[in-house]
């Protein structure tokens, strides 16, 4: 997910708020408020009071769903009477029964185990195949799980096998078909035999008691809405039976699932075979999935949907049923998501040749969800935030990241699930795969160097900095604690770079050769990171053993480049030199094998002259050069960001603003232009001199304002550099004085052009005033980024707050799309007075209960640099749509504070008390999210000593949290003892 950034604009920013995964679920969050107030009086009377119950109970949520406040607008009095409803009096009793037996458990702080690659050893014991019966009931479902097993062949007889299950009740074992007694369960495992021999081969049939209706940390079975629906990736299939919860053990599935008719839509992975009555107001449904899998690829959902369907004829003639499902009110937003779905299957065929495999493909959207979205085989579960879109609801950046996260979920079909990884340190085998896949489809969807250029600004405000501070690890980790924390920025977007750099070594048709190698060489199979890069070797021809660095070696290369022009025999001499400093756990680096895309541009023709080529630089310093230089050149280094490094290259102001002018390479056209920002801004923050910026700069931004072209492409070079970028290579960092620095440059601009502006602003309104439905094509959503830029900088360059008001609010009230009126509405968060509120309480009256509409609410508020920000920040809190219960309202909250610079690091600390405080309350429900939310944290020593001090002390609050689960155990340990 994008760095949260202040300047709506940016393209980081624009890319985060189609991330903001959206949703509010009211019954979820009274059930929340009375399971709190339940487990304090069960702790009251047993004299002992459960730390997480605790912090449920003291949790400003709680306080607001247990004592409603008084309707004050449309969307309070919705969810205050919602609160009241008698079903929340109906199912008073069953929640504090639950919380009840929660506290009655001995309450044990385990500690937390560290797991390590080089201990991987294959299981003792193989599922082969898994048959489940789920009977779901209102308030606990039953699961009867059958294992077929088979003893290894390395395993000797009398050993136990030992299954993961976490909040299960075990009601039965059997063996073969008799009650087995030997066996241990404690909170995490079920251990089986040890005592009596197991046969080499048996049938383990378990039945377990669940709850999915208390299960707020999201992971297993639980209920969102309208329906039950499961997570099981990573480890969440041992929260639904007893099993062998590992990637590595891959079965084939028959699921029968049984609920009340009231809840239509039985779902599970594969074809269904089967459907019937199932008597006294119950229906059944049976699915077999033919093809092995890895528990974490189970799914089922249940409930009451709604869904849109179509078909797709596969390149063999094979029609595939498809079906797009959700609650029934949102139906009339699936379209683009069944569109994209179809665009996918075919791209896939035609780019790799892959084909779907199963009768049927579904995607269900569900609201409450820690993810985006969970590529299950042929049934996909999606964050709605990934799945909903129209234009009254989402922008064209949300179009856009549905069309992408679509694509990404159906390529796991084969990148991920028909060939999976062996265990989770090879997470990037499959996630850096896809995504590279998915960018590539983007890429061809809509355009080459604009995608390029939103994937480096992501990895460049994201990945980066994970790889400069405490939890830098290699794509490939050695250990972890908690696997949830590994699904990060390195493993998915460097990962992705480290495949974008096979396909730069080895060419598009050598590429594909491995990529077809791979498939059927490991079609069914669960391997590793190693067997990629063999299958790639093995297809090129190319010795990649030097390659493997990028998978062991953290942190972020450096590369310095240096140019020689020797007129008098016509040469040029390009030496190219890496390093790499030391980062967490890793104090010496060896040099990469890293492509370096390459070409020359004449300084006085400013023509092309070298065209492009890939350097491979190998060893730690090497000399390229090159013959038949007819003038001096400017060189054009890293084209199309060729290996994901950090450049260091003296170049002129001159020389970036010829690149920016006339280099063949858009990518790199771009890049000039950041760098030549960024020297810029970077040069006041250090001096501290408020100075205009250089005369090469303005006139080099006049030609891109006034130019022609990809618009989406201008806008992108107009975007200055976002503050996480802008700090990565400061020692000590003052976001204070560098927010400043930013914003005067950028005000210096504005005004310097501030006639341009207002024509190409003027110009591109008059075409969209014009239209009369929204199109979502390249022209207009490039029309649209490039207005929206330039009415960033016209507000910029009005000095009277009243006429930025009128400027921007203008903008919002006119606007005819998500896309413009959340630009408006972004402009207006920091310019206080009338027209703000106005904007901002017309915003949510139009949201009428929309979730994903909401969330952009309150995340643009997030975004404010004003002075009461923080103020606004905690009243937000209290707010009637606000609640801790979704993964999605707390990130479009506080996620987006944490990347708010300068107010999230305000120099007396507030900043920090707020977020840490939230983390806190938040470990209690949801760990994976609250550890996630630390990430603000990470850099703190590049900080002032002041702000070490701080930051660190609230690191310690967390860490002192009673009860405080592995997830953020983790993160917080290892920021603290950076």
């Amino acid at each position: 997910m994008a760095a949260k950034r202040v300047i709506l604009f940016s393209l980081t920013l624009l890319a985060t708020l189609c991330t903001f995964f959206s949703a509010f679920n009211l019954e979820f969050e009274e059930m929340y408020g009375v399971l709190a107030s339940g487990a304090i009086k069960a702790a009251m009377r047993a004299r002992t009071i459960h730390p997480v119950a605790t912090r449920l109970a003291t949790s400003p949520l709680v306080r607001s769903v247990s004592t409603p406040k008084k309707a004050s607008s449309p969307l309070t009095r919705i969810s205050a009477s919602a609160v009241a409803t008698n079903k929340l009096n109906v199912k008073r009793n069953l929640v504090r029964t639950h919380a009840t037996s929660v506290l009655e458990k001995e309450a044990e702080v385990e500690k937390p185990v560290e797991k390590f690659r080089k201990d991987y050893k294959p299981p003792p014991y193989w599922v082969r195949t898994v048959d489940l019966d789920v009977k779901v009931f209102e308030g606990k479902s039953t699961v009867t799980s059958k294992l077929y097993i088979e003893r290894d062949s390395t395993t000797s007889e009398g050993t136990p096998m030992t299954l993961d299950g976490e909040d299960l009740t075990l009601n039965s074992i059997k063996i073969d078909g008799k009650e087995w007694g030997d066996y241990k369960a404690d909170s995490k495992t079920l251990t089986i035999g040890g005592g009596e021999n197991l046969p080499e081969k048996f049938t383990l049939e378990t039945t377990v008691t669940i709850e999915p209706e208390f299960n707020t940390q999201l992971s297993g079975f639980y209920k969102s809405g309208s329906m039950y629906c499961t997570q099981c990736e990573a480890e969440g299939f041992r929260r639904i039976t007893y099993h062998l919860d590992r990637p590595d053990v891959m079965a084939k599935y028959r699921v029968r699932l049984e609920a009340d008719k009231s809840w239509p839509v039985l779902l599970s992975n594969g074809n269904q075979i089967e459907y019937g009555d199932a008597g006294e107001g119950r229906h059944y449904a049976v699915f077999e999935d033919p093809f092995l899998k890895p528990s974490y690829l189970f799914a089922m959902v249940v409930g009451d949907l709604g869904k849109i369907s179509d078909t797709f004829t596969t390149m063999s003639g094979r029609e595939v049923e498809l079906n797009v499902f959700s609650e029934r009110e949102n139906v009339d937003a699936l379209k683009h998501a069944m569109d994209s779905l179809k665009k996918s299957m075919k791209w896939d065929e035609d780019r790799f040749g892959r084909e779907y495999d199963l009768d049927v493909y579904h995607v269900v959207a569900v609201n409450d969800f820690n993810m985006g979205a969970m590529e299950n085989k042929g049934l996909n579960i999606f964050n709605t935030a990934l799945t909903l879109a129209k234009p009254e609801t989402a922008t064209d950046m949300d179009y856009m990241r549905i069309e992408g996260v679509i694509g990404h979920e159906y390529f796991h079909n084969w990148s991920g699930n028909r060939v999976t990884c062996r265990d989770w340190f090879q997470l990037t085998l499959k996630e850096g795969l896809t995504v590279f896949r998915d960018q590539e489809f983007s890429a061809d969807m809509w355009s080459h160097p604009v995608k390029r250029i939103e994937e480096v600004r992501s990895l460049r405000a994201r990945q980066f900095p994970e790889d400069a501070g405490p939890m830098s690890h290699p794509i490939r980790p050695e250990s972890y604690i908690a696997m949830d924390n590994f699904y990060t920025a390195t493993v998915y977007s460097k990962g992705a770079e480290v495949i974008r750099m096979y396909h730069t070594l080895l060419g598009e048709e050598l590429f594909r050769k491995g990529m077809d190698l791979y498939f059927s060489r490991h079609d069914g199979e669960a391997v590793t990171c190693d067997d990629f890069r063999m299958a790639m070797a093995e297809a090129s021809g190319r010795d990649l053993t030097q390659f493997e660095r990028w998978y062991t070696q953290s942190g972020t290369p450096t590369l310095k480049a240096e140019g020689s022009y020797f007129p008098e025999n016509k040469t040029y001499a390009l030496t190219l030199e890496q390093s790499c400093a030391p980062s967490a756990g890793q104090a010496e680096k060896l040099p990469f094998h890293m492509p370096v895309k390459f070409g020359l541009i004449g300084q006085e023709s400013g023509k092309e002259i070298v065209s492009s080529k890939v350097l491979e630089l190998v060893e730690e310093k090497q000399t390229f050069e090159f013959e038949n230089i007819e003038e001096k050149p400017v060189p054009s280094v890293l084209r199309g960001f060729s290996a994901p490094v950090k450049l260091e290259m003296g170049q002129s102001d001159e020389d970036l603003a010829l690149l920016l002018k006339s280099d063949a390479d858009a990518f790199n056209r771009w890049e000039a232009g950041q760098r030549l920002l960024t020297r810029v801004i970077l040069k006041e923050y250090e001096t501290g001199e408020k100075a205009d910026p250089p005369q090469v700069l303005i006139d080099a931004i006049r030609e891109v304002v006034i130019g022609d072209g990809d618009m989406q492409l201008r806008g992108n070079v107009l975007a200055l550099p976002d503050l996480s970028t802008l700090s990565g290579d400061l020692k000590i960092i003052d976001p204070t004085k560098l927010h400043e620095a930013r914003k005067h440059v950028k005000n210096s601009i504005a005004k310097a052009l501030a006639g341009e502006f207002r024509v190409v602003y003027d110009t591109l309104t008059e075409k969209e005033q014009a239209t009369t439905e929204y199109e979502l094509t390249a022209e207009a959503v490039g029309r649209r980024f490039l207005r929206n830029i330039c009415l960033s900088f016209l507000v910029s360059s009005e000095e009277d707050q009243k006429e930025k008001s009128k400027v921007a609010y203008s903008h919002y009230s006119s606007a005819k799309c998500m896309t413009d009126k959340l630009a408006g509405l972004g402009e207006l968060v920091n310019i206080p007075g009338e027209e703000k509120n106005k904007a901002l309480e017309s915003f949510l009256e139009d949201a009428k209960g929309d979730a994903l509409v909401i969330n952009k609410w309150f995340a643009m508020q997030a975004t404010a640099t004003g002075g009461d920000t923080l103020e606004n920040m905690a009243s937000l809190t209290s707010h009637p749509e606000f609640t801790l219960k979704n993964p999605n309202r707390v990130r479009s909250l506080f996620g987006v504070f944490g990347g708010n610079m300068p107010i999230f690091h305000s120099e007396d600390g507030e900043g920090y008390k707020f977020l840490g405080k939230a983390i806190i309350e938040l470990d209690a429900l949801n760990p994976q999210i609250a550890a996630r939310l630390l990430g603000p944290f990470g850099l703190w020593k590049r900080y002032d000593e002041s702000r070490q001090k701080l930051m660190k002390a609230q690191l310690e609050k967390v860490l002192e949290t009673k009860g405080l689960s592995p997830d953020t155990f983790e993160v917080a340990s290892r920021y603290i003892n950076a």
